[in-house]
């Protein structure tokens, strides 16, 4: 029953980032249209705010990420002792891939919310 709600979970996460990142990109150009604004953040605060929080979502699955490789390298190191460095290296470079994964993520969300 948790693995199906979890895939389903998963399912409708997807399909909302898929749709907050397509609709900017199918909206139609400012040539006499009329700029989109809200009243709360004026005409450049809805995409500050969506850049922001996607960084700060970007932010959290890298903590995440780098969390669960933490705990599992730790965990394996405690099962098997003699194969810690091995396992050490791996873990480092593996963390190194995920922050500079986050790192581009955030740059990205921070480009578009100051575009």
């Amino acid at each position: 029953m948790q693995a199906r709600f979890s895939k389903a979970a998963l399912a409708l996460l997807t399909i909302g980032m898929v749709m907050m990142v397509v609709s900017p990109a199918m909206a139609q150009d400012d040539h006499g249209a009329a700029a989109v604004s809200s009243p709360m953040f004026g005409d450049q605060g809805m995409a500050n705010l969506g850049g922001s929080i996607g960084a700060g979502l970007v932010l959290m699955g890298g903590g995440w990420g780098i969390g669960r490789v933490g705990g599992s390298a730790v965990e394996s190191m405690a099962r098997q002792p003699e194969a810690a460095g091995q396992i050490n290296t791996a873990m480092i470079i593996t963390a190194a891939m995920i922050e500079g994964a986050t790192l581009f993520g955030v740059v990205v969300c921070l480009l578009a919310a100051l575009k």
